[in-house]
């Protein structure tokens, strides 16, 4: 008889826990856990299935946060979620693991956002546009990029200091290495001829090392501002280059 109410009181409290976790409040989960970095408003539900009004990080800003949990992953020790959301405009789809220590990762990320939500990583001021995100994975160690593996396709990029014209499109296709990320960069319809290379390094330093040139259907005035900018070589290429530390 002891034995028999033992085990039904190990099984009430194994509920209770259980039900206790199931009905954990994010709102409570993010003010006990949230990173310096990280902030949410408007948060209802739960942490396995919830949603937030908005949410920023780093310069990035979204809109209509949602997310549910797929408890199952919890068996290989991550915490798997499928996240949507909307930014200023377009949207934002991923799937997304959290793991002790502050790493998160990104799978199967698409995305369509303004190119604003980057400037403030990219060190560009008043950058405009819109981008394209399709990522196989994108690792993030304190909200800086640790493992990137996707392409970025940007339209109708506007750089000021440069012009506040349209310099047309952009693509950048990102892999791994094990000294940092590195990405290939070309332009795709731009106005300027575009070919490059950036590395970001593991010890937050970027370097973009690229040659530009003026295609025939150049404006007088970038293509002026190009060659007031840069000198060329024997081919009518200009060197571009880029460094420091974000």
């Amino acid at each position: 008889m002891i034995q028999r109410t033992r085990g039904l009181v190990l099984v009430g409290l194994m509920t209770l826990i259980i039900a206790l976790v199931a009905t954990f409040p994010a709102r409570t989960a993010f003010s006990w856990a949230s990173p310096p970095f990280v902030s949410m408003s408007g948060i209802q539900g739960t942490i396995w299935n919830g949603s937030a009004r908005e949410f920023q990080t780093n310069g990035v800003y979204l809109r209509d946060l949602q997310w549910r949990a797929r408890p199952l992953q919890l068996l290989t020790g991550k915490v798997l979620y499928q996240v949507t959301a909307s930014p200023v405009s377009g949207f934002f789809d991923s799937e997304i693991a959290l793991r002790l220590g502050g790493r998160v990762t990104l799978r199967n990320l698409t995305a369509s956002v303004p190119l604003e939500m980057l400037a403030r990583a990219s060190g560009v001021r008043g950058l405009r546009g819109n981008a394209s995100l399709q990522f196989e994975r994108l690792e993030l160690v304190s909200g800086r990029p640790a493992a990137m593996v996707g392409i970025i396709e940007a339209s109708g990029v506007v750089v000021p200091p440069l012009s506040r014209a349209s310099l047309g499109g952009y693509r950048a296709e990102f892999s791994t290495q094990n000294n940092g990320i590195v990405a290939s960069v070309e332009d795709t319809d731009g106005v300027y001829d575009l070919a490059g290379s950036l590395r970001i390094g593991t010890d937050r330093s970027y370097q973009f090392l690229g040659k530009i040139m003026a295609k025939p259907g150049t404006p007088t005035e970038l293509r002026s501002k190009l060659d007031t900018l840069l000198p060329a070589d024997e081919a009518g290429r200009k060197e571009l280059r880029f460094d420091g530390v974000y």
